[in-house]
């Protein structure tokens, strides 16, 4: 007898949006658009460029988080092209419209990804912008998503997750409590439900100011030397993100007290 192992939450996370991916993208062109999950990077995969187009979606509600999309400048602008009703036409790179054209897309995806994860997970809102950049945090989870239509080269997407958001696709492991008589069994009171809350709150968490970002070659980053200026992607009137496990909690303002940096809070993300 085989034996299939069962899918991991993030797997069937990936091919949720792989599957939706593949609808809108037929409805889109009106024919079949298939697209295929894998866990590993495949060699056809482009390799990482300046010329490509990152997309970060934040999760709010039952799934709280943030993902990353990454997207060759050979696969964003072909999939701008399909989505805006353009004729195939080689491209260097994406044009600014080509990549708000694929945040669009993207977006709509996101809206069949809540609808079908609802069952599963809960109701989830998903928010996503282009960055300028890959992501603050470090993957938890990656695929590799395919998008291929007969006569045409394949498209690729890398996707990645967040700790925060991995954990939260996975669910929580109860242990069966041991049985008791019924006489024994009783309801926890609020001032006990209070004290094992109460024991939470003296933890430690780290927490990161995101001032901005910025993508260096290998070579660039060998080049440093004191005195060396990177400019980030943000402007000086842009809020900093406060960042707890890769998702924003808030954003603010640096100030200076008694000779001390500190951090005016000016927005406090939904949920938090």
């Amino acid at each position: 007898m085989t034996i299939t192992p069962a899918v991991s939450p993030p797997a069937q996370f990936f091919q949720i949006w792989s599957d939706n991916l593949s609808q809108a993208l037929a409805q889109i062109g009106s024919k079949p658009f298939p697209c295929s999950v894998f866990q590993e990077a495949p060699s056809e995969m482009p390799a990482s460029s300046s010329t490509d187009l990152w997309v970060i979606a934040n999760f709010s509600g039952a799934l709280r988080g943030e993902m990353s999309f990454r997207l060759p400048a050979a696969s964003a602008a072909p999939l701008a092209q399909l989505f805006m009703g353009e004729a195939p036409a080689p491209a260097a790179g994406a044009t600014g419209e080509q990549r708000e054209a694929v945040v669009e897309l993207l977006r709509q995806v996101g809206g069949l990804v809540s609808t079908a994860i609802k069952e599963v997970w809960g109701e989830t809102q998903l928010h996503l912008e282009a960055s300028a950049s890959g992501p603050s945090w470090p993957a938890s989870s990656s695929a590799w998503v395919r998008a291929e239509k007969e006569n045409a080269t394949p498209l690729w997407i890398e996707l990645h997750l967040s700790a925060a958001l991995a954990a939260a696709l996975r669910p929580e492991r109860t242990e069966p409590a041991p049985h008791k008589p019924a006489a024994a069994l009783a309801t926890p009171s609020p001032e006990t439900e209070n004290a094992k809350l109460d024991l939470l709150m003296d933890i430690e968490l780290g927490v990161v100011l995101r001032f901005g970002a910025r993508r260096l070659l290998l070579r660039e980053v060998v080049e440093l030397t004191p005195g060396s200026v990177i400019e980030l992607d943000r402007e000086v009137q842009d809020p900093v993100d406060v960042l707890l496990d890769g998702r924003i909690i808030a954003r603010g303002e640096v100030v200076v007290l008694d000779g001390h940096y500190g951090f005016r809070v000016t927005e406090v993300a939904p949920g938090s």
